[in-house]
């Protein structure tokens, strides 16, 4: 097993995630997102994000919602984990499961970076450009540490 030292070990909630492409900023989660990603010593990790307004299934049953319901429960979380490794100054996540099923197999590759935040809380940020039609779109998303 391969055991890692790493401050970015433990869990981290999330601030604010920004998509900049131009001058053009959005919020994909809305203003106040909600989320968690947890790395383990044993190079594990864990991330879900979820918009902080989500509306409730009308169906305690998930699969007899209305089909709308589910789309719209779809699109405003999103969670993966898997395995992962430091390289210099980056955390590369080996997708091993997602609720999108196109991130299963793939690399995300975060730059970061650490700093305390205004209430003296240990903050990470993590950073990745993605190349589109339109341009480079720039993801950054800020956690703070949970206290423990």
């Amino acid at each position: 097993m391969n055991i890692i030292d790493h401050r970015i070990l433990g869990s981290w909630e999330l601030v604010s995630w920004t998509i900049s492409l131009g001058d053009q900023t959005s919020h994909p989660f809305g203003e106040n997102p909600l989320g968690r990603i947890l790395y383990t010593p044993d190079g594990q990790m864990s991330a879900a994000i979820a918009r902080h307004d989500r509306a409730r299934l009308s169906s305690p049953v998930p699969s007899k919602a209305p089909s709308a319901e589910k789309f719209a429960a779809f699109d405003s979380y999103f969670s993966y984990g898997g395995a992962f490794r430091i390289e210099g100054g980056d955390v590369v996540h080996t997708v091993e499961l997602s609720l999108n099923p196109n991130f299963v197999g793939t690399e995300q590759r975060r730059h970061m970076t650490f700093g305390g935040g205004p209430s003296g809380e240990e903050n990470l940020t993590l950073s990745a450009d993605e190349d589109t039609p339109n341009g480079t779109r720039h993801h950054r998303l800020c956690w703070k540490r949970v206290a423990g």
